[in-house]
């Protein structure tokens, strides 16, 4: 995705599924999380956004593409990580978080075993790390 269109992506587009689905890469993904986690506390905003993503996923005619392990990862993930940092700026934190959009170095590798990532139960309800991250 345009970084530069990141920031024309909205809570309300993403619950309406009124986006570009083409365009809605990993770091658009990332983005709405970000958006969710600005207004409101953690368990809040991993209800929210797992029904608007179970939703679109769903009018896609792909429910299955839905993973409960990774969603509620990284949006714990974000959460943290905007914790520790004293912006609220989304480019700013998107600098900062750069492992958390490398396709290349998965971090989600640090943390779990493909084993545990590709099990039904991962994919139907959040299961905990069950790798140390280095």
């Amino acid at each position: 995705m345009n970084v530069a269109a990141i920031p024309q992506i909205t809570v309300a587009a993403f619950e309406d599924g009124a986006l570009d689905v083409a365009a809605f890469d990993h770091e658009a993904h990332v983005y709405v999380a970000w958006l969710y986690l600005n207004e409101l506390p953690l368990l809040d905003a991993i209800d929210r956004f797992s029904a608007a993503l179970k939703k679109l996923t769903t009018s896609l005619g792909v429910p299955g593409k839905y993973h409960e392990t990774i969603t509620w990862f990284f949006m714990m993930l974000i959460a943290e990580r905007r914790q520790r940092t004293t912006s609220s700026d989304w480019f700013s934190f998107r600098r900062s978080n750069a492992d958390l959009f490398d396709r290349k170095e998965k971090i989600l590798n640090r943390y779990y075993s493909k084993d545990v990532l590709g099990s039904r139960q991962a994919r139907q309800s959040f299961v905990l790390p069950n790798s140390l991250a280095e």
